[in-house]
């Protein structure tokens, strides 16, 4: 019953509906992160200080968390678009939904931060909204964690790894690239084109929310916070400052621009945004950490500030210390104003950067690398499109973050497919020339017999047939112990040698496991998979017979690929659906040139050693429309050459009348091949 729901077609549906959702909040969080790396680090940084332990972690490690963290998002958004390695990548989509969730119903219980930052500044979520969103998510990454083989894949397996590669140097190429210069698409309030004194609005008849900025102080060795109302004299010293919620409201989007002159404390905000000529504006959050490598470019800005008489000014939320030592290290002469820090690393993502206002309108944005030099700056700016607003616009900017992504991609799609479809071909060419497809009578001891009456058996064949030539191909599959010393017996001109399973891992510590380069190297031919044994006790599921298929055929095994229905689902008349789920859940991933090997053992598991047969019209029912799945996937020449096997309780009396049914070819046989005598019998039904 598990079974035929897992395979439905409406699970199916689901499964792939949940991988979407998944995929796309995976895809987008990991961009706007990738976007904006300094923002997420600053994130991680809120944090760990939310947590006590900002003081134990480097400056540097929540900058490579916000990269990896870009990475990691975006790699399995993609992987679980496309369908790239899908056991692994829905595993690691679970443990991150696992881990998330109850971080976030924490965050949402306790409120150390307001907002969790996981799509950064392109949508901001309450911690309550964030966690219900991680709820679907972790119901999305259940479902595809259940039953992964039902995702649809867009690529063939061997390009898996070309495209998981390609995402994600993809998206650390973004991040770094953002993280060196600005963010490409900007998302917060301070972005080019906005005008500060607007985004400062409160709409008519609004609460405002009530804000107050707290300064830190110091005299004589002791520190006191004041207000802008109680603002001490002189002989304190400044140490920093910060904007704090007093009383919430309507909060516009701009609510904590404020400039204060670091001498006097005087606030120039409405001067500065009210003047109707050019403003630089050095935002340094902290002068202690900001770069220097351009300090000579800056100081020649200003001095090209005073030449045209625009105004120039420095913010910062370090202390007049720190500042003064800034000055005695760079010889700047420009004025400082002190703002909030979280207000300066909102404004622009640089330490040092350079914002350029008028009436407050903000006309450009450098990062500390960019800033014009005297190349630009070669007339006044009233003359230079310098001056100007820059043009900004973010579907076209995204156009070609899609672009760069996109395009790449497609061409490896595209060379995958025309890769293919010449195989394909290739493989029909050689098809055609084929006169029938092969009649097979394959016997799978399961584990029955030691080695010593393994052999005997297999001798006792050999001998039967080498003076009995049969008239079809002849396989035995024993257990592992037996293959490598039966081989040495056996004529595989007329026996051919199979094994009875194989491991779905190359090679490693798997205790038990035996690989299909071990079965290889026992001069075995064959290997039976999907076996409804197998399926049952062992719990194999598509997805893990889908890795044992690829890696016995990357051996040069020919795969005898068992499907078949329960007696509920017979009876319920979907044996059809079972069976195709079951070939499109582990072989119709495989190029024609790779199915080519695979042997299809159509067993009834009402049929499998009860006694019961099916009668032989309803095993050729199902094995004609076995075939039909196959000429629909790979065409009717390849459908024509596929040998289809009938396994449930075959004997020599039944034999007859089921191998002269024209699509069914051969039997796998379980009981009745341990005796020569039996098996011979159903060998020679062929020559009835």
């Amino acid at each position: 019953m598990a079974t035929r729901w897992r395979n439905s077609v409406t699970w199916r549906w689901v499964v792939n509906i949940c991988r979407f959702i998944l995929g796309a909040t995976f895809v987008f969080s990991g961009f706007v992160k990738a976007v904006d790396p300094l923002g997420t680090s600053y994130k991680i940084q809120d944090y760990l200080t939310a947590f006590g332990l900002s003081e134990l972690v480097p400056d540097m490690v929540p900058i490579a968390l916000s990269v990896a963290l870009a990475v990691l998002e975006f790699g399995v958004g993609v992987h679980l678009m496309l369908g790239i390695k899908r056991r692994a990548t829905t595993r690691l989509a679970l443990l991150i939904m696992i881990v998330m969730t109850p971080l976030t119903l924490y965050l949402a219980l306790t409120n150390p931060i307001s907002d969790c930052g996981c799509f950064g500044d392109a949508l901001v979520l309450t911690n309550w909204q964030t966690f219900g969103k991680n709820v679907v998510l972790l119901i999305c990454a259940i479902v595809v964690f259940i039953t992964p083989w039902n995702m649809v894949r867009f690529l063939t397996k061997k390009m898996e790894w070309t495209l998981s590669n390609y995402s994600v140097v993809f998206a650390f190429a973004l991040a770094v690239y953002c993280l060196a210069t600005l963010p490409i698409i900007d998302f917060r309030p301070y972005r080019i084109g906005n005008n500060i004194r607007e985004g400062m609005v409160i709409p008519e008849g609004a609460k405002p929310t009530v804000f107050d900025t707290r300064f830190v102080m110091e005299k004589d060795g002791v520190k006191q916070t004041f207000t802008i109302d109680n603002y001490p004299d002189s002989t304190w010293t400044f140490i920093s400052a910060e904007t704090v919620v007093v009383e919430k409201g309507y909060e516009p989007p701009i609510h904590d621009f404020v400039m204060e002159e670091m001498e006097t404390g005087d606030d120039i905000t409405d001067d500065v945004l009210d003047d109707p000529g050019y403003t630089f504006l050095l935002v340094m959050h902290r002068t202690e950490e900001a770069n220097e490598g351009n300090i000579d470019l800056i100081n020649e800005l200003y001095e090209y500030s005073k030449e045209h008489e625009y105004k120039f000014y420095a913010l910062s939320s370090s202390s007049a210390e720190a500042i003064e030592l800034w000055r005695d290290r760079t010889g700047a002469e420009y004025p400082f104003c002190i703002m909030d820090d979280i207000t300066l690393k909102t404004i622009v993502r640089s330490n040092p950067g350079l914002v350029l206002i008028r009436e407050g309108m903000i006309l450009n944005k450098w990062c500390d690398s960019q800033i014009p030099d005297e190349f630009k700056l070669t007339a006044p700016l009233e003359e230079l499109t310098l001056g100007q607003t820059k043009e900004v616009n973010d579907l076209k900017t995204l156009g070609w973050v899609c672009v760069w992504f996109l395009v790449p991609l497609a061409l490896i799609v595209l060379i995958d497919r025309i890769f293919n479809k010449k195989n394909n071909n290739k493989n029909n060419n050689k098809l055609i020339k084929r006169s029938m497809r092969k009649k097979i009578v394959a016997g799978n001891w399961k584990m029955n017999m030691n080695l010593q009456e393994g052999v005997a058996l297999a001798k006792e064949l050999n001998e039967a047939l080498a003076a009995d030539k049969p008239n079809c191909d002849v396989v035995i599959c024993t257990p592992f112990i037996h293959l490598a010393t039966v081989a040495q017996f056996l004529n595989q001109d007329v026996i051919g040698l199979g094994a009875e399973n194989c491991a779905d891992k190359v090679k490693g510590a798997y205790t038990g496991e035996v690989s299909a380069e071990m079965v290889k190297s026992t001069g075995a031919q064959y290997v039976i998979l999907g076996h409804s044994e197998r399926r049952e006790y062992y719990k194999e599921t598509p997805e893990i017979l889908k890795e044992k298929v690829l890696l016995a055929l990357a051996n040069g095994l020919k795969v005898i690929f068992c499907i078949g229905e329960s007696l509920a689902e017979r009876e319920a008349n979907q044996q059809n659906e079972v069976v195709k789920a079951e070939l499109e859940g582990s072989v119709f991933n495989l190029s024609a040139a790779e199915f080519a090997n695979i042997i299809i053992a159509y067993e009834p598991i009402w049929a499998i050693g009860t006694g019961k047969t099916a009668t032989a019209e309803q095993a050729e029912e199902i094995h004609a429309y076995i075939r039909g799945c196959v000429a629909e996937k790979y065409g009717a020449e390849v459908a024509d050459n596929t040998s289809i096997l009938y396994g449930g309780s075959c004997k020599a009396s039944n034999a007859p009348e089921l191998f002269a049914k024209p699509d069914i070819d051969g039997g796998l046989i379980g009981g009745a091949s341990l005796k020569c005598t039996d098996f011979k019998g159903i060998i020679d039904a062929w020559k009835k």
